[in-house]
């Protein structure tokens, strides 16, 4: 079930908040009860085949952390036996039919199953490796309730796409939170932008790039570089709109997430882009491989094979492909270069210039990231670069201008903190005491979100549903 799906908006969605908010304050624990429930249903409703790999994960991860609370023994040998046992389903599910592939291009014909991969897995064994590391390291407590772990594994506004949340950050508040009318009501209005990111826009804009990836020997320059600047505008609105309804529900519960895009594509550099974009993933790697690994405090050599190291990961945790290896290889090399070689003359640079860098890059990198196939990456990026079968331009280019239009006139603007910059000189003239201003501020947001929900839902009803792209890692 998709947060962009009338099944959840009409129906799963109102029966959680009724039966959520049915229950008295005080009672806690049964309002956590409830949000275990629906969170349940809301992952079997994906089919109940694949569930116990989630119910394997919280209970493997709670007796794990009980065996890893201070003054037990062999707790080491407990930590990794449990965070194996964690990724051994990650490792099956999602990378046997790549490794059994991978071996039949060098000669073998060993057969290789269709193994269909459970939603999610990615983020919810990532929540679960890094609350054993805690618990190991002692920053926190183990947690004595499975109710509580599992509610923090499975919890259905981050189950399926994060953003990964530490224990740490989200233990504490199933115990004590306040659920308010003014952060319900917040909580609404980002739900209904994220939803408005999916449907109005994302969706839009990847009919364009499917076509230009697609194209085959139809594929024009013009084309090539409209389908990838597409896919860069259409996996951003799709994620991060995923994100906002995730933030957004969690701020309805009680439950705050932490926040997963800063404006990624105002970056300067490819590292300052990674600091802005899918942030929860970054942290994840900084801190438990890339710190781990002694990170950059040793030997330029030693640096760099760390460096290797998480970013070949990052890419295979994206996907089981030699698209995703390379593009994890790709921001390796650009990493390691903005550090030892070009860092101090971009530095130097004019700001717009270095925008201009840092966009150019990211495009080549999503086209990577998107292709299905290396020859697939290599066609597009040819044509982009100017060696294009079906020469510079076509009617076909043109037609995904012209017939998304105001996608494109309304998503640009809209990766940038616009939104950002109008709050803040009307918070500027509001506290020089304009009415306007203050009423702008006060009710703005929510009239906006009534619109975006009226319109998103009328895009649902006429239009074939599109799940989400991170569904896929």
């Amino acid at each position: 079930m998709a947060f962009s799906s009338m099944a959840f908006l009409f129906g799963f969605l109102p029966a959680a908040a009724l039966c959520y908010f049915v229950i008295p304050a005080r009672w806690r624990s049964g309002r956590n009860g409830v949000l275990l429930l629906f969170s349940l249903a809301f992952y079997a409703w994906g089919g109940l085949r694949l569930a116990p790999v989630l119910a394997w994960s919280c209970l493997v991860t709670w007796a794990a952390g009980l065996l890893l609370a201070p003054g037990r023994r062999c707790r080491r040998a407990v930590f990794w036996a449990a965070a194996a046992l964690n990724l051994l389903p990650l490792l099956y599910f999602k990378y046997t039919g790549f490794l059994l592939g991978s071996l039949n291009t060098l000669g073998l014909e060993l057969a290789v199953p269709s193994i269909l991969l459970p939603a999610g897995i990615s983020f919810f064994t990532f929540q679960s490796v890094s609350y054993l590391a805690d618990v190991y390291r002692g920053t926190v407590p183990p947690e004595r309730r499975l109710s509580r772990l599992a509610l923090y594994t499975a919890f259905f506004p981050q189950l399926l796409q994060g953003p990964i949340v530490r224990y740490g950050d989200f233990g504490p508040l199933l115990a004590e939170r306040r659920e308010t009318v003014p952060e319900i009501s917040a909580g609404a209005v980002r739900f209904c932008f994220g939803l408005a990111k999916k449907v109005l826009l994302a969706d839009a804009l990847g009919t364009a790039a499917n076509a230009a990836f697609s194209a085959g020997d139809r594929l024009t320059v013009g084309l090539a570089w409209i389908g990838s600047a597409a896919y860069t505008l259409q996996l951003y609105f799709d994620f991060s709109g995923y994100t906002d309804m995730a933030l957004g529900l969690g701020r309805v519960f009680g439950l705050p997430l932490p926040e997963n895009f800063d404006y990624p594509y105002i970056a300067r550099s490819a590292g300052e882009f990674w600091r802005r974009w899918h942030i929860t993933l970054s942290r994840w790697f900084r801190d438990y491989v890339y710190i781990p690994l002694v990170g950059n405090r040793c030997s330029r050599g030693r640096h760099l094979l760390n460096l290797l190291a998480v970013w070949v990961l990052t890419g295979l945790w994206h996907g089981a492909a030699w698209t995703f290896v390379l593009w994890g290889l790709y921001y390796a090399a650009l990493l390691m270069g903005e550090k030892y070689l070009w860092g101090a003359a971009l530095e130097r640079m004019p700001a717009p210039l270095r925008h201009v860098y840092a966009l150019l890059l990211i495009n080549f990198g999503w086209v990577l990231f998107r292709a299905g196939s290396l020859g697939q990456a290599g066609a597009v990026i040819s044509a982009m670069l100017g060696v294009a079968p079906g020469g510079l331009w076509s009617g076909e280019a043109e037609y995904y201008l012209r017939q998304y239009a105001w996608e494109w006139v309304i998503a640009i603007p809209a990766a940038l903190p616009v939104r950002v910059w109008i709050c803040q000189s009307l918070e500027r003239r509001r506290e020089g005491g304009s009415r306007v201003s203050a009423a702008a501020l006060a009710f703005g947001p929510k009239v906006l979100a009534l619109v975006l929900l009226g319109l998103s839902a009328v895009r649902l009803l006429s239009s074939t549903f599109r799940s989400f792209l991170y569904f896929q890692f």
